[in-house]
């Protein structure tokens, strides 16, 4: 069965570019598109897709829209994935989005989804539970990080430290090993490590490094926080 999928933008150029990249993936199906946020809260109740690819930002508004949406869908109807595309890398919006977790969530750069493998890979993700924030929208928290003073952060050795640094890159667990001259075997043991002392240990592995990622930078605490 194709993934089911609603659009919501309302520019009006950009959204036929958009529902012309998704009429191309034969594993996916437009079932409608909206133009606002309350007609795109009409479109998902009525046909319940497996996934929203929405602006961040449309009318009413046209200040958050997009992350008003995330937040209604997570709480009725939390099966639906959110693929949220932006403009800007805004670090800010990309926490919002995140905070009540990041299983089934995304967050593109529009000047990537001219790659038509881009925009389907993040539907793909979100539809099977993933995640997907945009490197450089990583880059942009990673640069305004603090952590926070009873962030659990202070639980990690300075050497769990490093490699959540360059997890928070974007690297894979061999780049981390080839960048700290360590064996893949030895930053797998700290990832897990990692993981367990922020307590992300029942999600699945994508979902974790992006949560272990969120809490490097301090926008959302994770269970083993306390809050």
């Amino acid at each position: 069965m194709p993934i089911r999928v609603v659009l919501a933008e309302d520019n009006a150029l950009l959204r036929q570019g958009l529902t012309r990249l998704i009429a191309l993936d034969e594993g996916l199906e437009l079932v409608g598109t909206a133009t606002d946020m309350p007609s795109l809260l009409e479109l998902v109740a009525r046909e319940k897709p497996d996934v929203v690819v929405s602006d961040i930002r449309m009318p009413p508004t046209g200040t958050d829209e997009g992350i008003q949406v995330a937040a209604t869908l997570r709480a009725e109807q939390p099966q639906t994935g959110v693929v949220l595309l932006s403009q800007h890398a805004d670090a800010a919006y990309a926490l919002r989005l995140l905070e009540g977790g990041s299983s089934g969530r995304a967050y593109l750069l529009k000047e990537r989804v001219a790659d038509v493998g881009e925009l389907t890979a993040a539907v793909r993700a979100v539809a099977s539970g993933g995640s997907v924030i945009d490197p450089t929208v990583v880059e942009r928290l990673v640069t305004a990080s603090r952590a926070p003073e009873k962030s659990p952060l202070h639980t990690l050795t300075p050497r769990e430290l490093e490699v959540l640094g360059e997890m928070a890159q974007g690297k894979s667990n061999a780049s981390i090993a080839a960048s700290l001259v360590l064996s893949e075997r030895a930053i797998e043991k700290h990832t897990n490590s990692i993981f367990s002392k922020l307590g992300l240990t029942e999600e699945r592995d994508l979902n974790r490094r992006v949560s272990a990622v969120l809490v490097y930078l301090g926008g959302v605490p994770s269970r083993a926080s306390g809050r």
